[in-house]
């Protein structure tokens, strides 16, 4: 009884429960990945120092992996959204860091280095780690992992969600640059739709600073460009006949000694043995974007964009805040 007395009489001085911290230090970097216990994790940044990072959440075995450059440099068990309560899959990119954040929606619960994925509650964030799905929705990770993440990345980075395993690949320097686009967009483009006489639209002060999502769709002979979240340009393109440019996603990845962008492409889940898939040199021969804007879309392009890419047409999605770009069946 005095024992339960104390635990009531420090729940009531600290506030909220506190939250396990899982493994203090990293495991070896050649563990066996499905051996990791519930709050174990792998991480080596000197790997690669440097370069766009992607965070790839996989759902059935309730890890996450981290990619800088293209190479993987942690990995780490989660704990995903419940039933009733399941994580959204797809691709998301990070619109808010907050170390000392605490929950809006459950009692102000504690979510230390918080990365958030959408405005209605979705998270990276540390937290309990029973091994098995157990959250409201958000991915929980170790403390000492959610930590060293959160110091690592950057506001835009992209997180992908899936049930399928994927891995980023880098892309030759010649790979193709235009914008490409998804299965969902959380903000309707049929509402700004170009009239007859516009070929383009270009409207940068609406969103002056933030990560930049580029979409293309073949079907629609449509770009959209938009700045954290806000549609900042559109325009119409010309699409060879015939030609499908199947469906992908790119993340920027600098610039090389000859002044080539590159890449870093990431395999939809779903998508990556897509029939009528185009290669890169087809893409660059079949798709023709007017050149001013072309060249105001070169400008915003910078740490954090994403291209996204379909032969489907651009879906109506909800208004609002929401920003998945693409969002799978998976």
């Amino acid at each position: 009884m005095r024992l339960f007395l104390l635990a009531a009489s420090l729940s009531l001085l600290l506030g909220s429960p506190a939250i396990a911290q899982g493994a203090k230090t990293s495991s070896a970097f050649d563990t066996d990945v499905a051996a990791l216990k519930p709050g174990e994790f792998i991480w080596n940044g000197d790997l690669a120092p440097e370069g766009p990072m992607t965070v790839i959440v996989h759902l059935p075995t309730q890890r996450a992996f981290v990619y800088r450059n293209g190479i993987r440099i942690g990995v780490t068990t989660v704990s995903s959204g419940k039933p009733g309560h399941k994580t959204p899959t797809g691709i998301f990119t990070i619109l808010q860091k907050n170390k000392d954040h605490k929950s809006n929606l459950y009692n102000s619960a504690p979510m230390p280095y918080m990365q958030r994925l959408t405005w209605d509650g979705i998270a990276l964030h540390a937290g309990n780690l029973p091994g098995y799905p157990a959250s409201h929705g958000c991915i929980r990770m170790p403390m000492e992992f959610s930590k060293k993440l959160f110091e690592a990345s950057s506001m835009g980075m992209t997180v992908v969600v899936t049930n399928g395993l994927v891995t980023p690949e880098v892309a030759d320097a010649n790979a193709f640059l235009m914008p490409v686009t998804a299965k969902g967009v959380a903000d309707d483009p049929t509402l700004r739709r170009l009239s007859k006489d516009e070929n383009w639209r270009w409207t940068p002060e609406k969103s002056p600073t933030g990560p930049v999502t580029i979409v293309l769709s073949t079907d629609n002979e449509r770009v959209i460009v938009f700045r954290n979240g806000v549609e900042i340009g559109r325009s119409k393109v010309q699409i060879a006949k015939g030609f499908e440019i199947g469906t992908r996603a790119l993340q920027y990845a600098g610039t090389d000694a000859d002044g080539q962008t590159r890449w870093i492409f990431i395999p939809l889940p779903g998508y990556e043995t897509e029939k009528g898939q185009a290669d890169e040199k087809s893409a660059l021969q079949s798709i023709f974007i007017p050149a001013d804007f072309n060249r105001l879309v070169r400008s915003v392009i910078g740490p954090g964009t994403t291209v996204l890419a379909t032969h489907g047409g651009l879906n109506s999605g909800q208004a609002g805040k929401a920003t998945t770009v693409i969002a799978t069946d998976q």
